[in-house]
């Protein structure tokens, strides 16, 4: 079976849908035939990647399946308009220098966000006479709709429009939460088309690990100090301010250190906000390879996320990698996420609420054994239930039987 997977972001870019494509594309090629389509990796500071400078078109070969890049028009993480025209560009560049490179295609999956990838999968996927799947990691538009970001009613109306379209003429809806299968089930799609893939975990990358001295220099942390790590995206969705709100609440705790690590729309104005903390480090991205070394030289590890209705149906992929790590995890969250965490026995606190938060933290922090415990059964809890290789297989076999 030849498989097409058509991304916007894919590694060297780091992430979590990065690491989720790369790692299916990588079990899907240990039995099926498997070619990636993708652009110059420039996420998230819109910078190319070294290597990939001023190149059109390139081919690759990665763990015995095919990468076809083409060129996008690079822009930070930041600014809907010109993120708009980033994903644009990869609609328009992917089918026009790499549709006569795909060779024969029997199912085309594509992932989003981003949303317009969707255009150049569904054509491709017609051209080819292919099956075709849509794995949504977001719910697009209407995430930015409850965040302000889309206000236009004309705009968010042909928007969701669009996106039932491809929900309806797809021949599987593949998605990350039981949340997300709710919503567009109500909206009418068959169900018995919509299936749940979580995300996971590389169990063999992420696992107990002892502390990297390097890295604790990198967080310019004493020997005795209790890390408390944020590893991801800075932006509007993550409700950072609260956490720093935390961290200054945290200010007299000598023995906390808060670090940052990770670049986004929000970073400016995080720095800002935390120029005065002295408990509080804020690091740029770090590389995929570096991840694993990163998360085992912390000792806490936050998934926050802002206060809103819809983000009760998303799970941040980062709780498993922290729970593969033997990381205690401090989510604040609602909804499924916060179910997901609670049955890992990790702790939970409402979003947004810095005092809650400094309290969690305070406590995991003055006790060593409580941390070893939560880190020991988050990752029993993640190698029973969200394995990423387990997931690869069930997700392949819903592929074979279309």
């Amino acid at each position: 079976m030849n498989i097409l997977i058509v991304t916007h972001y894919f590694p060297p870019e780091i992430g979590a849908p990065q690491a989720r494509l790369s790692e299916l594309a990588k079990r899907f090629a240990e039995t099926e035939s498997v070619t990636v389509l993708t652009g110059m990796p420039n996420h998230p500071k819109g910078i190319i990647a070294k290597g990939y400078e001023k190149k059109i078109r390139l081919e690759e070969f990665v763990d015995n399946y095919k990468i076809l890049r083409s060129w996008v028009y690079a822009t930070p993480n930041e600014g809907f308009i010109k993120k708009t025209l980033g994903h644009i560009s990869f609609m328009i560049s992917s089918v026009l220098l790499n549709f006569f490179k795909l060779g024969p295609v029997d199912v085309v999956v594509v992932s989003s966000p981003t949303f317009f990838s969707i255009f150049s999968a569904y054509f491709i996927a017609k051209v080819k006479r292919a099956r075709f799947v849509v794995e949504i990691r977001d719910l697009w538009p209407g995430i930015f709709v409850e965040l302000g970001v889309l206000t236009n009613k004309q705009v968010i109306a042909v928007l969701s429009a669009i996106e039932l379209f491809f929900y309806k003429t797809s021949d599987r809806v593949v998605v990350v939460t039981e949340g997300f299968k709710e919503n567009i089930v109500k909206r009418n799609i068959p169900e018995s088309k919509v299936f749940v893939i979580r995300n996971g975990a590389d169990v063999s990358r992420f696992k107990p690990r002892e502390r990297v001295a390097a890295m604790r220099e990198l967080f310019k942390a004493d020997t005795d100090q209790v890390v408390v790590l944020y590893a991801g995206a800075h932006g509007i969705s993550h409700g950072l301010e609260s956490v720093l709100k935390a961290a200054e609440l945290l200010s007299e705790e000598k023995h906390i250190k808060f670090v940052f690590v990770g670049e986004g729309a929000r970073k400016e104005a995080l720095l800002s906000q935390a120029k005065n903390l002295n408990n509080v480090l804020m690091l740029p991205s770090v590389g995929r390879d570096e991840m694993p070394e990163l998360v085992a030289s912390a000792d806490i590890c936050l998934a926050p996320l802002k206060d809103v209705p819809l983000f009760s149906t998303f799970i941040p992929s980062k709780i498993f990698e922290y729970m593969a790590a033997s990381k205690p995890v401090i989510g604040c969250l609602t909804g499924e996420p916060a179910k997901i965490l609670q049955e890992g026995s990790q702790i939970v606190v409402p979003p947004e609420d810095p005092i809650s938060l400094a309290n969690a933290i305070n406590m995991l922090a003055k006790d060593e054994e409580k941390r070893e415990k939560l880190g020991s059964a988050g990752r029993d809890f993640v190698i029973k239930n969200f394995n990423r290789e387990a997931l690869a297989d069930t997700y392949l076999e819903i592929i074979r039987k279309i």
